[in-house]
């Protein structure tokens, strides 16, 4: 029997602006089990694929992406919000349901060719994973899946990340926006 992820999400309706549903997965990190759980049904969806490093995105792609680096024996890459890292990065601005923002790399952070498996929490317009994916690219990384707890797939972003090679997989989804 699978565990129902998507019933320990909570949604906000409203948030952060008019119109949006906010799926908000920290109740799900609350739950020990719920957590556990999130982490074995994200390495079943990558147990067969061929990638050295995850990458996740800040910030709740930080706590999935390093909870499935440990399970998977795999290094973790952190891609940060704009003035977070230290050394020399690169930058990409992008567009979101409801704004801008930039995320950014450090320059060393993965060797040209390194194979990548992108995570992140939700995957909705795809803006912000598609920026993850330009950015890995630029660094010579080779991304060809990327997951999620969350899909909206009314939003398009799967279709996104499909259009730029990249195959997106998430535990549950959400209909609707």
């Amino acid at each position: 029997m699978t565990f129902n992820i998507k019933s320990l999400i909570r949604t906000i309706p409203n948030y952060p602006m008019e119109g949006i549903m906010f799926r908000d997965v920290t109740t799900l990190f609350c739950d020990a089990e719920g957590m556990k759980q999130c982490i074995k049904q994200l390495a079943e969806l990558y147990k067969d694929d061929d990638f050295d490093l995850i990458v996740g995105i800040d910030a709740r792609g930080f706590i999935i992406g390093g909870a499935l680096a440990i399970e998977m024996g795999k290094g973790f890459i952190p891609i940060r919000k704009k003035g977070k890292l230290p050394a020399d990065i690169i930058s990409e601005e992008y567009a979101l349901e409801y704004g801008t923002a930039t995320i950014e790399m450090h320059k060393d952070a993965l060797k040209p060719n390194q194979k990548i498996l992108l995570l992140d929490d939700l995957l909705a317009t795809g803006g912000t994973a598609m920026a993850g994916v330009n950015l890995i690219r630029r660094l010579g990384g080779i991304v060809e899946h990327a997951g999620f707890i969350v899909d909206l797939p009314d939003l398009g972003g799967a279709k996104k990340l499909a259009s730029a090679g990249v195959v997106p997989r998430s535990i549950c989804a959400f209909e609707g926006e």
